[in-house]
C-alpha cells in the first residue's frame, strides 16, 4: 500500500479502510456458519461509514444496531430492515417506535423495564414488536473491564431467572412476539472456552422455554471476536462457529452474529504526519497531526496500536507518539522504539478501522479527518475532511 501517495492525495490525519479485506472477513464468518442457517448483522458502531455498510449490504450482511441512527444508516445503505436488529440497554420511546415502524427483524430488550415500554409504545401503535431478550450468563469474557458485558456486575441484560419470566410477559402479550435469544459477554475476545460456556447456558435456558411453547427462531449469540493488536492469540471463526453449534445439538435455530471489529479492525489504518520531535531530559516525544479526537482508543482504553514510520529504518530509540491536544492523556503510543523522524515523516497507526473514527470528536475545534476505501487497487473518498465552517454551522446562526 503506498501511504505516502494517498497522505499526498487526500492529507493527513486520514484514515484508510482495504474494502477487500472486509469482504474477505465477512466471508470468514458467514462461511464458518455455513452449515446451519445464519446471519452475519455487523456491529455498526465499529465503523458506520456509509460506504462500508453499502458494500456489507451488497455481500448480504444484515446490522446491529444501538441507535435508531444507526438502524437509519443501515437502511440508507440498503440493508434489508428484515435483516436488523436494535440493541442497547437505554433506548428513548421514539427509538423503540419507529423501529417498530420500520418493521425491523427484532428489538434486543436488556430490561423489565424496557419491556414494559416496548409493550406500551406498541400498544399505542396497535402493532406487534418482534422482540428477543438480552440474557447476561454471568461469564467472565477474559476481556479489557470496559469491554466486559457479560457479568452480573455489568448493566446489560438480564440474568435467567429474570430472562424466564420476561419471555412468560411477552408470551401472554398481544403486543409482544418473542422471536430471539440474546447472549454479548464483551468486546476483544480472544478465548474460546468464556463464549462456549456462555452459549450452553442460554441455549439450556432456550430449549427450557420450547418446553412451555416458547418456540423461538434466532440464537444470537453477539460479537466480540478478537483482533490481533499486538500479540494476541486469535479464535479462528470456524472454531468459534464449532464451540457454538456444539451447544445447539438437536435445535433449528438460526444462528446470529453480530461482528464488528472482526471485520474491520485490521482492514484499516490511521495515517499522520510528523510536525517535529521534542527531547526532554527524561522523554522523547513524537508530535503528529493527528491526537486523541480522531483516534481515542489508545487514551480511553490504554490501547495498543502497532505504530511505523514509513520507509524509515536505523538505530530507533523509545519515543511516545503524541498529538497536538491539550491534554496529557493525548498519545497514540507510549514507549515504542523507533527511528529518528524529521518535520514531514508519514506514521502509519495499523488496526485503526474499527472505534476509530466513530468515536472522533471534534475537541479543541479540530476537524475530522477524511475516510478512504480502497478497492481493487483504486482508492476513493468515502467522507471528506471537515471544515471549521461545518463545525461551526449549527452555532453561528445562534450567535446575538
Amino acid at each position: 500500500m503506498d501511504y505516502r501517495a494517498l497522505a499526498q492525495k487526500y492529507d493527513t490525519p486520514l484514515y484508510v479502510y482495504d474494502f477487500n479485506e472486509v469482504a474477505k472477513n465477512y466471508h470468514a464468518v458467514k462461511n464458518a456458519f455455513k452449515a446451519r442457517k445464519s446471519l452475519v448483522a455487523y456491529a455498526v458502531k465499529a465503523n458506520s461509514n456509509m460506504s462500508l455498510l453499502k458494500l456489507l449490504a451488497d455481500l448480504g450482511s444484515g446490522a446491529d444496531c444501538v441507535s435508531i441512527g444507526e438502524v437509519k444508516r443501515a437502511l440508507l445503505a440498503g440493508i434489508p430492515s428484515y435483516k436488523i436488529i436494535f440493541s442497547g440497554v437505554g433506548k428513548r420511546d421514539d427509538e423503540i417506535a419507529e423501529a417498530i415502524q420500520k418493521d425491523i427483524l427484532y428489538i434486543n430488550i436488556e430490561s423489565e423495564a424496557e419491556a414494559e415500554r416496548v409493550e406500551l409504545i406498541a400498544k399505542e401503535l396497535g402493532k406487534v414488536a418482534r422482540v428477543s431478550f438480552r440474557v447476561n450468563p454471568d461469564i467472565d469474557p477474559k476481556t479489557h473491564p470496559y469491554i466486559s458485558t457479560g457479568l452480573s456486575e455489568n448493566k446489560f441484560g438480564v440474568d435467567i431467572e429474570t430472562a424466564k419470566k420476561l419471555y412468560l410477559f411477552a408470551k401472554k402479550s398481544p403486543y409482544l412476539l418473542p422471536v430471539g435469544i440474546h447472549f454479548h459477554i464483551g468486546s476483544q475476545l480472544t478465548q474460546l472456552e468464556p463464549i462456549k460456556e456462555a452459549s450452553a447456558i442460554v441455549a439450556e435456558l432456550a430449549k427450557s422455554l420450547q418446553k412451555i411453547d416458547i418456540d423461538l427462531k434466532f440464537f444470537d449469540v453477539g460479537g466480540g471476536l478478537g483482533i490481533r493488536y499486538k500479540d494476541e492469540k486469535t479464535i479462528e471463526p470456524y472454531d468459534y462457529a464449532q464451540a457454538i453449534l456444539s451447544t445447539l445439538s438437536g435445535t433449528d435455530y438460526t444462528i446470529v452474529t453480530e461482528p464488528g471489529r472482526f471485520i474491520v479492525g485490521n482492514a484499516g489504518v490511521f495515517l499522520t504526519r510528523v510536525l517535529y520531535e521534542k527531547q526532554t531530559a527524561s522523554k522523547r516525544f513524537i508530535i503528529v497531526d493527528g491526537a486523541m479526537n480522531d483516534l481515542l482508543r489508545p487514551s480511553l482504553y490504554d490501547a495498543y496500536h502497532e505504530v511505523e514510520v514509513v520507509g524509515k529504518n536505523g538505530d530507533a530509540t523509545l519515543a511516545d507518539v503524541v498529538g497536538p491536544v491539550c491534554e496529557s492523556g493525548d498519545f497514540l503510543a507510549k514507549d515504542r522504539l523507533l527511528p529518528k523522524t524529521e518535520h514531514g515523516d508519514l506514521i502509519v497507526v495499523k488496526s485503526a478501522g474499527a472505534y476509530g473514527f466513530v468515536m472522533s470528536s471534534n475537541y479543541n475545534t479540530r476537524p475530522r479527518p477524511a475516510e478512504v476505501a480502497l478497492e481493487d487497487g483504486k482508492d476513493r473518498l468515502i467522507r471528506e475532511r471537515e471544515s471549521f465552517e461545518y463545525i461551526i454551522e449549527k452555532e453561528i446562526r445562534f450567535m446575538v
